[in-house]
């Protein structure tokens, strides 16, 4: 959903609806490969742990997206703020008690 939602801000020239039908079609192949997803993993994972996988997948991919693509620099409350990200998943996968 990254490429989906951010891509088009390289390409300010472009018209808005032509920005729009191109994310629509990533997202549509991204939606594509999410369903799956969720639906194998659904049984091993709960459903809370399913969303917390894929957030963090997508703080990962967007990072690299802005560094790489959007060409920004992360600052390092950006840095910590993931890192707090990551301490959260870690709490979210402890052991049932």
């Amino acid at each position: 959903m990254t490429a989906a939602w951010y891509g088009h801000l390289r390409f300010k020239n472009v018209p808005l609806w032509q920005a729009i039908l191109v994310s629509w079609g990533i997202a549509f192949v991204e939606y594509c490969l999410q369903v799956p997803a969720n639906r194998l993993g659904y049984g091993r994972f709960s459903a809370f742990e399913l969303k917390i996988i894929q957030e963090v997948l997508t703080l990962v991919v967007f990072t690299a997206f802005a560094i790489f693509w959007l060409g920004e620099t992360p600052r390092w409350n950006h840095l910590l703020a993931f890192v707090l990200v990551l301490a959260a998943v870690a709490v979210a996968f402890l052991p049932k008690t």
